[in-house]
């Protein structure tokens, strides 16, 4: 069995309104949403910080799950708050306020005890500490990263020097276009597999993903469900299954990366149908291992099969 799967990303409190409601500083952040869906399939250690505003019942939520929080630092000061506005298309939000608090400061310390980490999640933070939590694992075998638009446009140096020590990146559409300088999805592809990942996972919100890779690709479609109350962190809870899935397996290869993206897609499904992570604190395995099968039967996929 492999070692922990490894997230270094943001905790923080989100406020979000969606056409279905509002919440209030409800528990978010890029690294919460990876940490629980991930811990569904093999246990996590988790790097953030968080303020002295962050109770005993939030740290709760984790240690309900294999979370090991002893990467989670407290600083003084207030934890970083998001808010944002959903309209009627799922795909598009507008950003109302960004507090980094604590967060603006973090620099990634990586306890002795997880530096033997294998799988590595580099979540969407300043692509320097991205490279500096490298540099902390030593051992690590599979490394998988996010970034967004601000880094690509304001830190593209050393983004570039990031990409070249990942093994796969995984970012939206939009992103993909930003940082390719290509509208087409396959050049676009074609451009980033040349910097360096081996594997580029292309989210597309209500269109699913696309797996590409430079001797094949792999399409799936997005799980329909029959209410989305909240998109929040559908991505990062896809990131969280597929690393989750990949450290189960402990192998790496076309096949279980298709495997990976399946049950991405299925974690990603959960995540909106409720709050915040309200959905994916209460899960229970069969549900998974239920919508899993149903997936499959609906798309008539087998993960033996060649891309």
């Amino acid at each position: 069995m492999s070692e922990p799967v490894l997230v270094i990303g943001s905790v923080a409190f989100d406020t979000i309104e969606t056409p279905t409601g509002k919440v209030q500083e409800t528990l978010g952040g890029s690294a919460t949403y990876f940490s629980l869906a991930a811990s569904y399939f093999h246990p996590v250690r988790l790097v953030a910080v968080v303020g002295n505003d962050f109770s005993a019942a939030h740290r709760s939520v984790f240690r309900n799950r294999p979370i090991d929080l002893e990467g989670l630092e407290e600083a003084e000061g207030k934890t970083f708050c998001w808010g944002g506005r959903y309209g009627e298309d799922p795909n598009q939000r507008e950003t109302l306020f960004t507090h980094l608090n604590v967060f603006e400061t973090f620099q990634p310390r990586i306890p002795a005890g997880y530096q033997s980490s294998e799988f590595v999640f580099l979540g969407n933070i300043d692509p320097s500490l991205q490279s500096s939590v490298l540099d902390q694992t030593p051992r690590h075998r599979f490394v998988g990263c996010d970034t967004m638009n601000f880094w690509i446009q304001s830190q593209g140096e050393a983004l570039a020097r990031t990409l070249r020590r990942v093994h796969a990146l995984l970012i939206n559409d939009s992103e993909l276009r930003e940082l390719s300088g290509n509208a087409n999805l396959l050049a676009a592809g074609d451009s980033i597999l040349s910097r360096g990942p081996r594997w580029l996972v292309v989210k597309r919100g209500e269109y699913g993903a696309v797996l590409l890779s430079r001797t094949g690709r792999f399409l799936v479609p997005a799980f329909l469900v029959s209410r989305v109350e909240d998109p929040t962190g559908a991505g990062d809870s896809f990131a969280g299954g597929f690393m989750g899935h990949l450290a189960r397996n402990g192998e790496v290869s076309e096949k279980t990366l298709r495997e990976a993206v399946v049950w991405g897609t299925v974690m990603a499904s959960f995540c909106v149908e409720q709050f915040g992570v309200d959905r994916l604190a209460g899960l229970q395995e069969s549900a998974i291992q239920s919508r899993y099968r149903d997936f499959r039967r609906a798309t008539s996929w087998d993960p033996g099969e060649s891309p």
